[in-house]
């Protein structure tokens, strides 16, 4: 009898309680079959664990810029460390730059169709009629004995067969020497780094990245994460400490992750007097090298050439820019726990916004994302203007956005103060917490332009920004082409890849933060996981985990939703019934005297479906409770009390449908006839019974003129015109319905 009873209490509690006939789908069941299972590495928590290990990859590399033939010469030292539990044979080694080569089977295979009237431009992109040098020749790769290793290319990757087994726990060092043509950036898509040729006074800017033979990741997930470049996944790399001799032109200036070892060899006695008013100039930027300074330098066209010296400590990555064209100015930036100097290196060609705003915007970045998640922990923050893109480093970031003849409009001003904020941002996510771009790019893109835009709502209120309808068109496509966020970055279709990786992420942690958590909660939660995996490497589970971890709070049915699937928010207000309550004459002690308690009626009955509320209140039945369905209780409630904390209140059924699939908390606006507002909201949980329907009960004193779901479109939802009641609107019908119970 006993397992009868749960049997049929289970039934009743997992059974939907409407008549729809859907499949059970469940939104509400953990995600703990789509996401990797905790370890002693990964704990359930979403913190890394007692185990948790990481490689580590030093760099000495000494590298020469030919600007006479575009070419980059290196060799450099790898001292690489094995800290994992597993014995290696081999290593795996990234040559993004062949990913440039001819006959790369990535190439223009990002936008592949012909279309009628194409520029020239768009057909070089499509078919590289104009052929042009690219990729890596390795010269040698040799051990610390000077001898050869042999070594194995398959397009972007070089495997190295160690000569001597790399066991647990041992470090190995190497050498490699290589070169490579650098790259005309106007001539290909996706020109993150290459040279930019200007004609009118024949000088070059030089955005040096993925410039180096560079290590792989080798983790606890997936071992070699050895997955092919093909420009639109990004990068996985492994931290550690750089060396880095620089020799360009002796007129040239260098912009450069790390901090300069030799400023008295290759900065001015002037240059240097600036450097040092600029750090202690909090204010505002001062110039290091002027626009004057800088045109004179566009005419000299040394031959000579001189070395730049940086270090940079605990940094995954490291990039540079060299030009005899740049101005530079810097201004220092005091965060609780240390000093940056915020910089800008430009071109002329930048002027004047770059020198009003540039410096600005690194400063204004600095100080949120510190705020948001743990100090910037770096000594410089670079932002350096190029032509069309925003690519990110430690401690440097090239960054689009320039005037035409002096004047740049409003929109392209806030596109490029944007772009600034958010390469500068990328520091965080993914350099210092160093989320796997190539295969999850929305763990870094989605999470920085969610700061990234609480950055501008802070610091540029009236520039436009990032909010739950920016998302809806987007979730509103079609069905058969979309795919989750959860899909690993280069299998996104070009067109979605901005919606998939960028936008919804953001909307969706907005939501979490403004919402469904609240925001000191998020906040705390958020920044949890910021300085839980600062300089390791989290998965998407971990951030997951420690999001619930951090707040108590069940988002299993969120973030299988919102990440996991395509389905979007669309729910529909479908039926708003109206009961009144009033006491006729009667003696309201007697708890039995039932018949007497009157419910005002339209005469329609309950199971009646009405537009609107113009037919009046709908009518209900109240009796007492008989004896027998307390069970086993000797209390009872006190009925009179119940009915006169009803009398003359406004009862309220109202019906909601999920149409989109994507289950919200439902927020209602309830307008009244007095044009008086109010504002209830019911968790998502409220859909745990019945994914499909849900009827909730509200009392109110007033009576209500309008209903309307999520008043101030938090959640996205795709289809407003269904969630207002009265479906037809009209007051007069309202108003002749309370006059006709006015003349009565």
């Amino acid at each position: 009898m006993r397992r009868f009873l749960f049997a049929c209490l289970t039934l009743f509690y997992l059974s939907p309680i409407s008549s729809q006939t859907q499949p059970w789908q469940g939104k509400f069941e953990p995600i703990d079959n789509l996401i990797k299972p905790p370890s002693a590495y990964r704990t359930a928590s979403g913190a890394p664990g007692k185990d948790y290990w990481q490689q580590r990859a030093n760099y000495k590399i000494k590298v020469t810029l030919d600007e006479g033939n575009n070419t980059i010469t290196g060799e450099e030292i790898i001292t690489y460390y094995n800290n994992s539990p597993d014995d290696l044979s081999y290593l795996w080694i990234q040559l993004e730059q062949n990913v440039n080569k001819k006959g790369n089977e990535d190439f223009g295979a990002i936008n592949n169709n012909i279309k009628d009237g194409m520029t020239t431009r768009q057909m070089q992109f499509l078919t590289r009629a104009i052929d042009f040098p690219a990729g890596y020749s390795i010269k040698h790769v040799k051990d610390s004995n000077g001898n050869h290793i042999k070594t194995m290319v398959n397009n972007t990757m070089m495997k190295v067969k160690l000569n001597t087994l790399l066991k647990s726990g041992e470090s190995t060092s190497f050498s490699i020497a290589w070169s490579y043509p650098i790259t005309d950036r106007s001539m290909y898509l996706l020109s993150r780094e290459g040279y930019e040729y200007f004609p009118s006074d024949d000088n070059t800017v030089y955005l040096i990245a993925h410039w180096f033979p560079r290590m792989a990741v080798y983790n606890d997930t997936e071992g070699w994460q050895n997955q092919q470049f093909q420009k639109l996944g990004e990068f996985a790399l492994e931290f550690g400490d750089y060396e880095v001799e620089i020799t360009v032109p002796e007129d040239h200036i260098v912009a450069s992750t790390g901090l300069l070892q030799n400023s008295e060899s290759v900065l001015t006695k002037t240059q240097r007097k600036r450097m040092d008013a600029a750090r202690k100039s909090f204010e505002k930027p001062i110039m290091i090298i002027t626009q004057a300074e800088a045109e004179a330098n566009e005419k000299q066209k040394s031959k000579k050439q001189k070395t730049w010296k940086f270090k940079a400590k605990n940094v995954r990555d490291f990039a540079f820019a060299s030009s005899r064209k740049f101005m530079w100015d810097a201004q220092a930036v005091k965060l609780p726990t240390n000093t940056v100097m915020a910089m800008s290196f430009y071109p002329k060609e930048g002027l004047p916004v770059w020198q009003e705003e540039s410096t600005k915007a690194v400063k204004h970045a600095l100080e949120v994302y510190s705020e948001a998640t743990f100090d910037y922990p770096y000594p410089v923050a670079i932002s350096v203007n190029t032509s069309n893109i925003g690519m990110e480093f430690p401690m440097i970031s090239f960054n689009g956005g320039r005037p035409k003849n002096g004047k740049i409009s409003p929109a392209a001003k806030q596109g490029m103060i944007g772009t600034i904020i958010h390469e500068v941002g990328h520091n965080w996510f993914p350099m210092i917490v160093s989320s796997d771009e190539r295969k999850w790019m929305w763990m870094d893109e989605g999470l920085n332009t969610f700061l990234h835009q609480r950055t501008v709502a802070e610091r540029y209120p009236g520039f436009n920004s990032v909010t739950s309808k920016s998302i809806v068109p987007f979730m509103s496509g079609d069905k058969n082409i979309l795919r989750p966020i959860m899909t690993t970055s280069d299998s996104e279709l070009m067109s979605q890849f901005g919606a998939n990786f960028y936008l919804k992420p953001t909307v969706g942690l907005q939501m979490l933060r403004n919402s469904i958590i609240g925001k000191e909660l998020f906040d705390e939660a958020f920044k949890e996981y910021a300085n839980r995996w600062k300089y390791k490497h989290p998965n998407p589970s971990d951030l997951f985990r420690t999001l619930e971890d951090a707040t108590a709070t069940d988002l299993d049915w969120f973030f299988r939703g919102w990440f996991f699937t395509t389905d979007h928010v669309d729910m529909e207000l479908s039926q708003v019934k109206w009961f009144k309550v009033y006491e006729e004459n009667s003696n309201i002690e007697d708890q039995n005297n039932s018949s007497k308690i009157k419910i005002e009626t339209s005469g329609k009955g309950i199971q009646s479906l009405t537009k609107d509320f113009s037919s009046g209140p709908e009518t209900i039945t109240m009796n007492a409770t008989p004896d027998t369905a307390y069970g086993q209780f000797l209390s009872r409630i006190n009925e009179p009390e119940l009915r006169k904390q009803l009398s003359g209140k406004n009862i309220y059924e109202i019906t909601v449908k999920n149409i989109g699939g994507l289950v919200m908390p439902i927020t209602i606006e309830w307008v009244f006839v007095d044009g008086t507002k109010e504002v209830n909201t019911i968790p998502a949980e409220v859909w745990r019974r019945n994914e499909y329907e849900i009827q909730k009960t509200f009392i109110k004193e007033k009576e209500v003129k309008e209903v309307n779901l999520d008043p101030n479109f938090e959640y996205a939802d795709t289809n407003g015109e269904n969630n207002t009641f009265p479906k037809v609107k009209g007051q007069s019908d309202f108003d002749a319905f309370k006059e006709k119970k006015g003349n009565n």
